[in-house]
């Protein structure tokens, strides 16, 4: 089969309290010089440049692995044993005193929350509204989450909530990037399923499917189900009518450090807004603000790429899913709105004696060294002729042009682990219109309604290993990788053609090759 040139080329190529916010103490932050972008790797020298683009071009050589390609993280590739510990390493190339940093992020990631006023006064401050209780509540064994199923609970899941902009003010609030979108005015930018003592949670989210079958062209019919999401048990009355209702799993925590010290300009070099080269995808950044500075950043975390540092997606974590406010989220009731009195006069955890929130500094930092140095396992089965045949068929379908292979680091990374290490994410980490049937209609700064970010494909094989189940896309609709790539539509409908037209041995090597990832 002929290669596509294009697809190859591609690959190359929060409720008007946040508004009170934004407007007032934070506004200066917003205010100040936005700075720009580097579009350029200017960490490298000319030769460094040549050596990366030699690297990272798209093979056309199927008959044998590529150099390197099962340390997928580079030397930060973990290749201890695999079992449902593999996503929980640290990485390899880390030092000793770093080694000691990650086992005190991981006791802090770990750690169980409770609500105040307690005797532990290290660990009070949960809520008083909540998702979760810790961090690996959510990130059990740091890996996928999964939707309610049967019995099961949805620690793992949860609703974003977002409506519509009512005046010119909020609408330029939006535009000028101070915020991503506006919450509930009542429940706020989550919707919290728990609660303290006291009070009562916000609702209950269900989950209805509908079941459907897609017939492959030589005939095979693939169960699916449509999901169709509403809430309960409503404790606050109702919700805005144009609130929206996203949900979300928890994603695998592996390689995020890696993602980190891609540099922008390699991101940004493979957006296609207009479609200029006529390849039918149009992959698109999300340029947000970092609270941290108020600068521009590019949006790389996240299921529509709406958080630039993995900082910023702890400390958003620590607020909305378990009420646990940090230096960069400071407001000790997490997502509870001025319309919930009772939540805003709860008890919090603030120790003056540790700091002024509930995790200060050492807690955040600690958090986030974990969370950029889980290691990514390395890649099994890369010389097997079926694994081989399916990574051909991956590209002769054109899937590399959304899920780029790999990249460089920078070289300039802060810390020398993650620099310049060639890394095979399977990720161009910019945002795709999926079609209406994957679409939440919700938008998150620049990411609209049927766009979501590109999941990277590390790991993916190992998710039964790990998670004990195979659930994918952002809602777990999913229950196969034949389904998941059955979902995508909008720009990446002319691949699941081409996945439905071809014949039964390509199609299973081709998920032999996923399953090696």
């Amino acid at each position: 089969m002929v290669m596509r040139p294009s697809r190859i080329l591609a690959c190359r190529m929060r409720s008007m309290l946040l508004v009170t916010a934004v407007l007032g103490a934070g506004a200066a932050a917003f205010a100040s010089d936005p700075g720009t972008i580097p579009t350029t790797r200017e960490d490298l020298s000319p030769s460094d440049r040549d050596r990366v683009a030699a690297v990272t071009a798209p093979t056309t050589d199927f008959s044998r692995p590529e150099k390197s390609e099962n340390m997928q993280g580079g030397a930060a590739t973990s290749r201890k044993l695999v079992n449902q510990d593999a996503f929980s390493h640290f990485s390899a190339n880390l030092g000793f005193a770093e080694e000691e940093t990650f086992k005190l992020g991981n006791a802090l990631f770990r750690k169980l929350w409770v609500s105040s006023p307690s005797s532990t006064q290290a660990s009070d401050g949960l809520g008083p509204l909540f998702n979760a209780r810790a961090c690996q509540s959510c990130h059990l064994k740091d890996g996928r989450g999964h939707p309610p199923e049967g019995a099961a609970d949805a620690t793992s899941m949860f609703l974003r909530l977002s409506r519509a902009p009512r005046t010119p003010q909020e609408q330029q609030l939006i535009k000028s990037k101070s915020i991503l979108n506006l919450p509930d005015p009542v429940y706020g930018g989550q919707l919290q399923d728990l609660a303290v003592p006291g009070l009562k949670a916000e609702g209950r989210v269900v989950i209805d499917y509908e079941d459907f079958t897609v017939a492959l062209d030589d005939g095979t019919e693939v169960p699916m189900r449509r999901p169709t999401y509403s809430v309960t048990d409503l404790a606050y009355g109702p919700m805005d009518v144009t609130t929206t209702l996203s949900p979300r799993v928890t994603p695998a925590m592996i390689g995020l450090g890696l993602v980190e010290q891609i540099h922008p300009a390699d991101i940004l070099a493979l957006a296609d807004p207009d479609d200029a080269d006529g390849d039918g995808i149009s992959g698109r950044a999300n340029i947000v603000r970092d609270r941290a500075t108020g600068a521009l950043a590019l949006g790389r975390f996240g299921w529509k790429a709406q958080n630039p540092t993995i900082r910023a997606q702890v400390a958003s974590a620590f607020s909305g899913d378990i009420g646990i406010s940090t230096p960069d989220h400071p407001d000790p009731w997490g997502d509870c709105t001025e319309a919930q009195a009772d939540c805003r006069a709860a008890p919090h955890g603030v120790q003056s004696r540790l700091g002024d929130t509930e995790a200060p500094d050492p807690v955040l930092d600690l958090v986030t060294f974990y969370s950029q140095h889980l290691a990514v396992p390395a890649r099994r089965d890369v010389d097997d002729p079926e694994v081989l045949r399916g990574k051909e068929m991956f590209h002769v379908l054109g899937c590399a042009g959304c899920h780029t292979p790999k990249f460089v680091t920078r070289k300039d990374a802060p810390n020398k682990a993650l620099a310049f290490q060639l890394i095979w994410p399977y990720s161009d980490f910019l945002l795709h219109d999926l079609g209406p049937a994957m679409a939440d209609w919700q938008p998150v700064g620049d990411a609209r309604g049927g766009e979501w970010r590109t999941q990277p494909l590390w790991g993916i094989g190992l998710t039964q290993t790990v998670s004990g189940h195979t659930f994918f896309l952002h809602d777990g609709r999913a229950r196969s990788l034949t389904e998941a790539i059955l979902w995508h539509g909008g720009e990446a409908e002319a691949v699941t053609d081409g996945f439905k037209a071809l014949p039964k041995s390509d199609r299973d090597a081709l998920l032999r090759f996923l399953e090696s990832l």
